[in-house]
């Protein structure tokens, strides 16, 4: 997953700072940089507000309820503004990365691993931990350069789509999750990240 900061950690056992940090950061910092935007784009009648999410925005991973809480509140958020300023002739559009090459990945894995390694969910952080650092991963991930063309096309169109998912994963994903059912998914992402099914017992 790409777009946006938050170290993965799993709602079961995060702190409620750690909740508080990645919500301040992933949307309140978006929403209040658009509220100091919007009063010069109604303005003039004008303007594109495009909020970076994730494709983890309308996917789910284990150990990652923090991350994707937030990139869901966003792309709600988006919806909602959406709507508001649209009769002032302002559009909002959403980029959804899918996976993207930055070291967010490791930083995320390293952190997964120092809060969650000795606790009920150990074998889940070492599955999760050891997918992000996958070489053959890494080698799938796209530039970085997809989210700014993805931005550049977003705001240059006369009539933007409303999203724009790009990267490695996004729209097949994204597709999936729209059609399988809820336990479906669940069975894909169970053999995608590598996390054992049942607990040993610890």
């Amino acid at each position: 997953m790409g777009g946006g900061e938050g170290a993965v950690r799993e709602v079961a056992a995060g702190s409620q700072d750690e909740a508080r940090r990645q919500f301040d950061v992933n949307v309140f910092g978006a929403v209040r940089l658009t509220q100091l935007a919007l009063p010069h784009m109604r303005a003039r009648r004008s303007g594109t507000v495009v909020n970076i999410t994730s494709m983890g925005g309308k996917i789910y991973t284990p150990l990652g309820g923090w991350y994707h809480g937030t990139k869901f509140a966003l792309e709600a958020l988006s919806d909602c503004l959406r709507i508001e300023v649209k009769p002032f002739g302002v559009d909002v559009v959403v980029i959804e990365p899918g996976g993207i090459r930055t070291e967010w990945s490791g930083i995320a894995a390293d952190h997964l691993e120092k809060s969650s390694a000795a606790g009920a969910y150990a074998d889940q952080a070492e599955a999760v931990a050891a997918s992000m650092r996958s070489e053959t991963m890494a080698r799938r991930m796209s530039p970085p350069t997809v989210i700014s063309d993805a931005v550049g096309k977003a705001v240059t169109a006369r009539r933007p789509r409303t999203r724009y998912a790009t990267g490695f994963g996004a729209r097949p994903l994204i597709g999936l999750r729209r059609f399988l059912p809820d336990r479906a998914f669940d069975a894909l992402v169970f053999r995608s990240v590598g996390v054992p099914r049942r607990s040993p017992g610890r």
